[in-house]
């Protein structure tokens, strides 16, 4: 039933988009780190980066809140990411009540700290800040609802993401190098790239080392084995990963179907990997028109791309987030939907409003969403 593939974009193109998928339709994640310590946006996952960065306004905030980051640096939050309050079942059951199919966290954003208990980093929650495997304990209490586990990875941007030119910061110390990613780049120190020159940052950057390369690869495969996700989602930086890491992480996933008998899939950004090998993700955007491939929309309950939990952030209607959906599957997509819980573990009351809100509509329409094929004409 399931076959063999090769580590080459002709043989992953070949692999199908799973039937589970196709009919599931709606899938929850959560947004979840050492950045919903601070929880000040305009996107909150951000916040590790742009705390680094003068003139911006999270930048502002922390000198203000925090001190300079020269005294308090990214590392500081974390013995204050406690999640004492955290309890997986109780996020499971909100998702199943959202009618949500397929659900599961963010296993590791661009910030470099690890939510599940890794052999490549002790910069990870099984052993600081909660000091608990997030991602281990959601599987369990995900799939206990029956639903489809997914994961999504984020650190291939690690690389980019922090000043290691800056020397007055932690970012450039390296006895902080498992969180803030191996040094590179050190001799800008003199001209310290501001940060309206982001893309100007990564152009100029040394490209990612082998060694670096080797984790973000093992990783993969450790999450992969240990947790056996339906679903893995890559967010963007997958862009800057040399092309042969990028289909041995492809590969070795997509042939894992053999050995557990079951379909899974892979969702990406942009055009980060070959067209046909996965299905593509439009964040916080939707095609215009029916389309002959799968596609899947990843957006926030938040209404200002917080992500994680930002404090000043307000939330989408249900109405808005019910026509998403609807929208997506009338032109071959599905809906991907973010929500960020606080620091503490507990997720904000507006955003369980806004679940259980969608729960709701599922609960009477759902014959008209779940398992059902796109009609000739989108909107009818």
């Amino acid at each position: 039933m399931y076959k063999s593939y090769e580590p080459t974009w002709n043989s992953l193109r070949t692999h199908m988009t799973p039937t589970w998928f196709q009919e599931a339709k709606f899938g929850i994640y959560t947004h979840w780190g050492v950045y919903s310590v601070p929880a000040r946006g305009p996107n909150g996952t951000w916040y590790p980066y742009n705390m680094y960065r003068e003139g911006t306004p999270q930048y502002e905030y922390h000198v203000k809140t925090f001190g300079p980051p020269s005294e308090f640096g990214y590392k500081d939050f974390i013995p204050m990411f406690t999640g004492e309050k955290f309890d997986p079942d109780e996020w499971a059951e909100l998702f199943k009540q959202a009618g949500a199919q397929f659900a599961g966290p963010v296993a590791e954003h661009h910030d470099g700290f690890v939510m599940w208990d890794t052999q490549y980093s002790d910069w990870n929650a099984a052993k600081m800040g909660p000091k608990r495997d997030v991602v281990g304990a959601l599987e369990k209490s995900i799939r206990a609802q029956g639903l489809r586990f997914m994961v999504a990875l984020h650190h291939a941007e690690n690389w980019w993401f922090f000043p290691h030119w800056i020397e007055e910061y932690d970012t450039a110390d390296p006895r902080y190098s498992g969180l803030y990613g191996e040094l590179h780049n050190q001799d800008w120190a003199k001209h310290k790239p501001a940060a309206a020159h982001r893309d100007e940052e990564w152009r100029l950057q040394d490209k990612p080392s082998q060694k670096f390369l080797e984790a973000w690869l093992g990783k993969i495969r450790e999450v992969i084995d240990n947790y056996r996700p339906d679903l893995i989602w890559y967010d963007f930086g997958l862009r800057f990963v040399q092309e042969q890491y990028k289909k041995e992480a492809i590969v070795y996933y997509y042939n894992k179907e053999q050995e557990w008998n079951k379909e899974v899939v892979v969702t990406y950004k942009w055009h980060d990997l070959a067209p046909g090998s996965a299905v593509i993700d439009l964040e916080l955007g939707r095609f215009g028109e029916l389309t002959y491939h799968d596609w899947i929309t990843d957006t926030s309950v938040d209404d200002q791309g917080a992500w994680s939990y930002v404090q000043e952030a307000g939330f989408k209607s249900v109405s808005a987030l019910v026509h998403n959906l609807v929208d997506n599957v009338s032109k071959n997509g599905y809906l991907l939907l973010n929500v960020g819980p606080k620091a503490d573990g507990t997720i904000p009351e507006p955003a369980k409003a806004c679940l259980r809100g969608m729960g709701q509509w599922l609960e009477l329409n759902g014959e008209a969403i779940y398992g059902t094929t796109a009609w000739m004409t989108y909107g009818e």
